[in-house]
């Protein structure tokens, strides 16, 4: 298509628009630009863009799309086609994603898309939705946190949720390798900052709501806000006649009131229900039968068959909630009962969620991604339950990041351990020290506790002090092999460091 074919195609009228070529694709990467590309200057907090042009037209790119008067000039004094839409509210977001719908053919409709939602379980639900799809015959593939993964192929990203044309780029990708079905986190950024506007998804699954990401969102409100976007405007921007589908855990009291405002499935998790019977405002429901640190067996009700259930390799509660997260979305894509069923029960443990770790020394290691206060509350809460001895809980909050939830962090720790050893995670730009003394301000007074800045050393901490049966709580980095400090990542896996603690407890 033409450079100006592009933007009359998507339905966006730039604030300026010059000159005309043959343009095969758009690239806002100059590492990835290839040759006819139109290359996108998005905008950026730590640098102009628009700075990216000559290496851009070095490397192919023939026309540019500018986010400021400077660099749509800039673009036109380097002989280039340029259109101009302002950096101004979500004027270029909004644009961006038209744009780049059109020209990666719109992939998304060509897909089965199944986006996850919530504070906490986005990560363990995608990815087992993934799972389940898979095994039923579908080739699946997954976005989000673990990075980007189709069959054959894997690679880390840089956000939760990338941005529209790197979404865009993958779900293309997935459409020339035979991809049927995705299974994408949804991040509240992403939400606010139109990433995945455009994306036409078939089911959407909301987990739940608590606090988190407040140093963006400002207020629980604008959180929410930007969560229900996904079931409240995405739907509405689909073209392709697809018909979309709600998945709200009503359990939770945000998705009970959404459950009220549209039509979805309602599904959820209770301590107890009577066999055979759904509670009202439930259309599926499941009940915890076995739970323990490496398997989980749940009871499974619904409106049109009773006395159902799965049991899995995953540990504790909450991995129980993601599974019932994953079913109910499987019987929304109008998957066979007994087939989901058969899927659910297959499922593998997903990598640093309440992952265990074999001992030599008698306890349990447990590594896990907990990094809210919410998911630290459940995340000991389901040890506590299942524990035979002490916990010892080791976490720390990351800098740059949302300062209120830190004591609020330590207070769940400490109420919920024996010993709670406070370290770094992830300190950013802020200084390691600092954050901790902002964490301990929440240590429930009488409760014991540790601070030890140097991560490796407060996990061998841990490791040392361990006896039979207690339970080491690694929490707040997950699947994550890395500490970033300053604007670096440097290696660091938990498990790596529980190892060494190991070894070195031996010696």
């Amino acid at each position: 298509m033409t450079f100006q074919q592009l933007f009359t195609d998507a339905g966006v009228q730039p604030d300026r628009l010059s000159g005309e070529t043959e343009v095969s694709g758009v690239c806002e990467d100059t590492r990835k630009v290839k040759p006819s590309d139109v290359f996108l200057c998005m905008p950026s907090p730590s640098r102009d863009t628009h700075d990216f042009l000559e290496e851009a037209k070095a490397s192919g790119a023939v026309a540019a799309l500018a986010h400021s008067e400077a660099g749509y000039e800039r673009a036109i004094a380097l002989g280039l086609p340029a259109a101009l839409v302002t950096h101004e509210g979500l004027r270029f977001w909004e644009a961006l994603w038209r744009v780049c719908k059109v020209a990666f053919g719109d992939p998304s409709s060509k897909l089965k898309m199944i986006g996850v939602t919530g504070t906490n379980g986005k990560t363990s639900t995608a990815w087992l939705i993934r799972d389940m799809l898979e095994q039923l015959s579908v080739p699946c593939a997954y976005i989000g946190t673990l990075g980007f993964q189709r069959p054959g192929m894997s690679c880390d990203l840089p956000n939760t949720t990338p941005f529209s044309p790197e979404v865009n780029r993958m779900l293309a990708e997935c459409v020339e390798n035979g991809v049927q079905a995705v299974a994408m986190e949804v991040s509240s950024h992403a939400l606010a900052e139109r990433r995945i506007d455009g994306v036409e998804f078939d089911a959407a699954v909301f987990t739940n709501l608590t606090q988190d990401h407040l140093d963006f969102h400002g207020t629980m409100e604008e959180y929410e806000a930007a969560k229900w976007r996904l079931f409240s405007e995405l739907p509405k921007q689909m073209e392709s006649g697809k018909e979309f589908k709600a998945v709200i855990n009503v359990s939770d009291p945000v998705g009970r009131k959404w459950s009220e405002r549209i039509p979805c499935l309602r599904y959820g998790m209770v301590d107890e229900h009577e066999e055979g019977v759904v509670p009202d405002g439930y259309d599926l429901v499941g009940s915890p039968y076995e739970i323990d640190l490496d398997f989980v067996h749940v009871s499974v009700d619904s409106r049109t068959w009773i006395d159902q259930g799965f049991g899995a390799s995953l540990g504790g509660h909450y991995n129980a909630e993601n599974l019932m997260s994953a079913f109910a979305a499987t019987i929304a894509l109008d998957f066979d009962y007994s087939d989901a069923l058969e899927a659910a029960r297959g499922v593998r443990p997903v990598p640093g969620r309440f992952e265990p770790m074999k001992s030599y020394a008698g306890f349990d290691i447990l590594i896990d991604y907990a990094h809210t206060p919410d998911a630290l509350v459940k995340l000991l809460d389901t040890i506590r339950s299942l524990a035979k001895g002490r916990i010892i809980t080791v976490f720390g909050c990351g800098g740059d990041r949302d300062k209120t939830k830190r004591p609020l962090m330590a207070r769940a720790a400490s109420e919920r351990s024996d010993i709670t050893i406070v370290t770094s995670d992830n300190p950013r730009t802020e200084d390691p020290q600092a954050i901790i003394d902002d964490v301990v301000k929440g240590i429930v007074p009488g409760r014991e506790s540790v601070t030890i800045v140097d991560r490796p050393e407060a996990v061998a901490y841990a490791m040392k002090i361990a006896r039979q049966r207690d339970v080491v709580v690694i929490a707040g980095k997950g699947h994550e092999n890395y500490q970033i400090i300053g604007k670096t990542k440097y290696p660091m896996d938990d498990r790596e460091l529980a190892r060494a603690g190991l070894e070195a407890r031996r010696r």
